[in-house]
């Protein structure tokens, strides 16, 4: 007979070497994304996780969370440093300790659901069934929109190529997460039983688990087989420009550079017109040339392109000026792609990279080092309720860069559109690993939506993505090239693009709200 209040002792560990162990663990989390993709890493990691926080008291349950969530952001973005120094002026010194105090402001937002598990939940029966994997989700979610965002690293991502990718269009990444979040807390809690040693056999709600897991897992082996948004047969061919300029080119003030960067464009889509469309990256046009200050060369391109049918699609700074009709007091300047030709429409950026394109607490923060006088760090948000592309018929949804990283953005936007189209700048970088997770990225927003994904970048890789997140044809990392490829228009909804991540959400809240009532309730009841 077991209490819905678990007896089980906390691990118990020297201080010190508990606390390196959960820092360790939130780092090894990294290694189960591209482009290491050693996905059992993150189950292990929870597992320990899961084990260290066990049964413990609120505030070690909340330090463990923070470091934990430290380690995890510490290993995944560190390359934030390579803009922070190489881009923005920072010395190494400075760019590292930024990148640190990053890491651990990440960590505290990763810890404050676990305050909820370490305050009610950390004894209970069912704290690593259902408890902790309810607050890890509802974490996740809260990364989404906390603070305008950054859904980095959440563990769905590292399952783009085993059976759970089935779960991906149904429950998005967010819910795909989950599964491997109950496996991990599934081996914590068949630690514990197996220490218990006079316990002489499994306690039904450990059956129960374990039979719930692998079901899940075999489950999502049988949706990977099903198609839920069937394309058209009609291909649409399309060219990919991949300049590969260099970043700072692309902030250039000096007319030979810009001259220089307009005259690649012109000579590399060259042997691409003919093409349904031609895709040019995000930034494609340098910052020192606004849209309307690039109208000159922008008009012999819409030229070159209606006389061969051509779509052409290229991102560019939109410059807004005040006018009458739209009472701006000063001009807004966005993160925009432009339809030429056959392609018709704008679309403006509508989440913001911090201190990229935006300066948080500009008041305290702007002219201080350089990395916040960036002269793309003035871009204003673009109008959320925008209708995407259109060439040829077919509607395209449309993301700049950082947005692909928004699973319900994407997927909502996707309702009205039968192509998804992503235009990328990963100059700011380098070859990090940054680039790989990206795609690894990319490649979940077209399983979860059904549709094939056009994945234009200025450095590479580009590639063409397939209705069901597999890499259909790739370019090669800094080069400099162009290559083309076909896609598909898709109209059906997929699961996801119908519910979006939250009502699983409310459903780990009331997860969570359904313990505490039975603890309160009824504090004796029984699981035989």
């Amino acid at each position: 007979m077991e209490n819905t209040t678990n007896t089980t002792a906390p691990l118990q560990l020297p201080q010190g070497l508990a606390l390196i162990l959960v820092t360790l663990a939130g780092a090894f989390i990294p290694l189960s994304f591209a482009p290491f993709n050693i996905w059992p890493l993150a189950i292990v990691a929870i597992a320990l996780f899961a084990s260290l926080i066990k049964a413990q008291k609120l505030k070690t349950v909340f330090c463990y969370s923070w470091l934990f969530g430290t380690g995890l952001f510490a290993a995944g973005v560190h390359w934030i440093f390579v803009s922070i120094h190489n881009f923005g002026g920072a010395t190494a010194l400075l760019a590292g300790a930024m990148v640190l105090i990053f890491a651990i402001f990440m960590g505290l937002i990763f810890a404050l659901p676990f305050y909820i598990f370490g305050r009610w939940f950390s004894r209970h029966m069912l704290a690593l069934f259902v408890a902790l994997p309810a607050c890890w989700l509802l974490g996740e979610w809260m990364r989404t929109w906390f603070l305008t965002g950054f859904p980095w690293l959440f563990v769905g991502y590292a399952h783009i190529d085993t059976w759970l990718a089935g779960w991906a269009p149904v429950i998005g990444v967010i819910g795909t997460g989950l599964i491997p979040v109950l496996s991990g807390c599934l081996i914590a809690e068949l630690y514990f039983h197996w220490k218990q040693t006079s316990v002489q056999k499994m306690s039904r709600s450990l059956i129960i688990a374990s039979f719930i897991t692998a079901s899940l897992w075999g489950t999502g082996a049988l949706l990977k087989t099903i198609t839920w948004a069937l394309p058209s047969e009609h291909a649409i061919s399309v060219g990919l420009v991949q300049p590969n300029l260099d970043q700072s080119v692309k902030l250039s003030w000096h007319k030979e550079s810009v001259v220089a960067a307009l005259d690649q464009l012109r000579d590399m889509s060259e042997e691409l017109w003919g093409n349904d469309w031609v895709v040019w990256p995000e930034a494609a046009i340098p910052a020192e040339l606004t849209y309307h200050k690039a109208l000159p060369f922008l008009e012999e391109m819409n030229t070159k392109a209606a006389q061969t049918h051509t779509a052409l699609f290229t991102g560019v700074l939109f410059d807004e000026a005040p006018s009458a009709s739209n009472g701006l007091e000063k001009i807004n300047y966005y993160n925009s792609i432009a339809g030429l030709g056959e392609g018709l429409g704008f679309y403006h950026k509508r989440r913001m990279v911090p201190f990229g394109e935006y300066v948080p607490f500009e008041k305290y923060l702007r002219d201080t080092i350089e990395f916040f006088n960036l002269p793309t760090s003035y871009i204003s948000i673009g109008p959320q309720d925008q209708h995407g592309l259109i060439a040829n018929g077919i509607r395209i949804n449309p993301v700049v860069c950082y947005e692909i990283a928004f699973p319900d953005l994407v997927a909502q936007s996707a309702k009205s559109s039968q192509v998804l189209l992503s235009v990328n700048n990963l100059g700011w970088f380098l070859d990090s690993i940054q680039s790989k997770q990206f795609l690894q990225m990319t490649q979940m927003r077209a399983l979860e939506t059904g549709r094939y994904l056009i994945y234009s970048t200025n450095n590479g890789p580009s590639a063409f993505i397939d209705n069901h997140g597999k890499i259909v044809n790739q370019s090669h990392a800094f080069t400099t090239e162009t290559f083309s490829g076909k896609i598909y228009p898709v109209k059906d909804w997929t699961p996801f693009m119908m519910i979006g991540s939250w009502p699983l959400a409310l459903l780990a809240l009331l997860s969570l709200l359904g313990l505490y009532a039975s603890q309160k309730l009824n504090p004796i009841k029984q699981d035989t």
